[in-house]
């Protein structure tokens, strides 16, 4: 086993970018020790001070920062050059370099993707969309969603929705469970829809509903988690899509940001193809 190291993340704004971008880096390192502490909001040299002699004396001790303030930027470099901490600044090489490739001189305001714009207003409405088209609800107003999910229960439907809404896309997802229909609109006019189908593997899928059912203590005699009745209902899902065409994801070994990005990318092809939305 290696050192375990000591990470601090700084951050002006949420922090979300650089969270997002630590757990891209360390999944890089299968034995990568760490304990992580994140700092948001940093905004002042006298909360990077207390930041440093909190931590200077730790083993081990680096700082990830993303800081757009110039000023405070450099202090924090030259801080952590001073007392030999490792330090990396992740979007200020990038911003300077764009700066000059763009001609322009960027704002270096912080928390400047969190402004209250149209897009950001945009996103709300596509969650709250999401939430409540939720699992087949109020399915026939089918023709206000950007995307349509549809998959047998357990297929990632709902988490991959809400990942959607959050980059702006109203997703509707509606469950295949026994002999409900789809909308009749989707039927009618199937390429007039960002329809995507979601499967997964039947023994997958029978374990995530077992442990679904030992969650909520619930009977597993049913057909449910039963191996042979999730073949078929997988089966059917199939040929439903292809019966119209509709493109298919298998979700089996992918995250939700994996399931969504290609859905964005199924979307963004219909987008130039099709003449729906």
């Amino acid at each position: 086993m290696g050192h375990k190291y000591q990470i601090s993340l700084i951050s002006d704004s949420t922090g979300e970018t650089l969270n997002r971008i630590f757990l891209a880096l360390k999944s890089q390192f299968s034995d990568f020790d760490y304990e992580k502490k994140e700092h948001v909001f940093i905004r002042t040299k006298n909360q990077i001070d207390k930041i440093i002699e909190e931590n200077e004396r730790k083993e081990n001790f680096i700082i990830l920062y993303t800081v757009v303030e110039t000023k405070l930027a450099k202090y924090i470099s030259s801080r952590c050059e001073k007392q030999k901490i490792p330090c990396f600044s992740i979007l200020g090489n990038l911003i300077l370099n764009f700066s000059k490739l763009l001609n322009m001189t960027a704002t270096h305001i912080p928390s400047a993707q969190h402004v209250l714009d149209d897009d950001y207003y945009k996103r709300i409405e596509a969650i709250h969309f999401s939430m409540v088209h939720d699992d087949g609800v109020r399915a026939e107003e089918v023709n206000d969603a950007d995307i349509v999910l549809l998959g047998v229960s357990r297929t990632s439907k709902t988490p991959t929705s809400i990942y959607l809404a959050n980059r702006g896309y109203k997703t509707l997802n509606i469950p295949l469970v026994g002999k409900q229909e789809i909308p009749a609109a989707l039927r009618e006019k199937p390429d007039k829809f960002c329809v995507v189908g979601l499967i997964v593997e039947a023994e997958r899928l029978s374990d995530i509903r077992n442990n679904r059912l030992e969650l909520m203590k619930e009977n597993k005699t049913s057909n449910y988690s039963n191996l042979n009745f999730i073949q078929k209902e997988i089966e059917n899902s199939k040929k439903l899509f292809k019966k119209y065409e509709w493109p298919v994801i298998d979700v089996t070994r992918k995250s939700v940001e994996e399931t969504a990005a290609s859905v964005v990318k199924i979307f963004d092809i219909n987008k130039r193809t099709k003449q729906w939305k």
